[in-house]
């Protein structure tokens, strides 16, 4: 299918900007630059999916890639407004337009900005587009049921905590991981958007 056809649940190219962030769509060309922030392992210690391995990420950004052309995902490469450099990706993906839904997910950003308002920038420009633009009624998230800190940044953006899924992934090692789900629905979203932008303000 072709990337321009607009007949997909998003059209390509779909670029969302922030104060801080552009989130563009991935391409070809980015992937050099964003393995070299990809490459610090510690960004991957809490995913099933080491990408800090080259090998790893070029096979999955490359299928990310095929995914967008088949309509069931969408990769953004995050990009800092003032330097232009890539920072980081995330993109939707479970998606499902007949049911209104999808997820956000393999979210990561280079440690100099952990702490700082871009995840959060991040999120905000996601799930409006989500809700104010597709018209969703559920925005999925998840993450290793053990991975505290994600859990805690779930929650205060608004996240609805809905239970752990067991042996939901393989992980690189070959063991197992469980995954704690939340969502954040279309009734919810206006709470959801406040927590956000009060977070945004307070990291500014």
């Amino acid at each position: 299918m072709n990337n321009k056809n607009e007949t997909l649940w998003i059209a390509h190219p779909l670029v969302l900007e922030g104060e801080h962030i552009r989130l563009i769509p991935l391409e070809g060309q980015h992937l050099e630059e964003l393995y070299e922030k990809a490459a610090d392992r510690k960004l991957w210690e809490l995913v099933p999916t080491d990408c800090s391995q080259r090998e790893t990420f070029f096979e999955n950004y490359t299928q990310a890639l095929a995914a967008r052309d088949k309509g069931i995902q969408y990769p953004f490469v995050i990009q800092h407004k003032q330097t232009g450099e890539l920072i980081g990706s995330t993109r939707f993906f479970e998606m499902y337009e007949a049911d209104k839904k999808l997820e956000i997910g393999w979210s990561w950003i280079t440690q100099k900005y952990w702490g700082t308002a871009v995840n959060l920038e991040s999120k905000l420009l996601l799930m409006a587009y989500c809700f104010e633009v597709l018209g969703v009624n559920r925005v999925q998230l998840k993450t290793k049921d053990t991975n505290i800190r994600s859990r805690k940044a779930i929650e205060k953006i608004g996240g609805v905590f809905e239970g752990i899924l067991r042996k939901d992934k393989i992980q690189a090692d070959g063991t197992t991981r469980n995954a704690a789900y939340y969502s954040i629905l279309d009734t919810e979203w206006e709470a959801a958007k406040s927590k956000i932008n009060q977070l945004i303000f307070e990291r500014e």
